[in-house]
């Protein structure tokens, strides 16, 4: 079913008054915010990647590469 260009600009308009509305709400985060935000991202990375390379050794350890 295809939408006529009117339907088209409706929706467009309505996402571009929605898109505005979060634009308001939002603001900038203070020094402090930002700390914790970057401290809690760093340390999700860290532990997937530590993660990621225990499966590694795991695999090398259980299932040794064939020469």
């Amino acid at each position: 079913m295809r939408l006529n260009i009117k339907e088209k600009l409706v929706k467009l308009k309505s996402f571009i008054i929605e898109c505005r509305r979060v634009a308001k709400v939002t603001k900038k985060p203070t020094k402090e915010e930002f700390k914790t935000i970057v401290k809690a991202s760093a340390a999700g990375m860290a532990i997937i990647g530590a993660m990621g390379f225990i499966m590694h050794i795991v695999r090398q350890l259980l299932f040794p590469p064939s020469v």
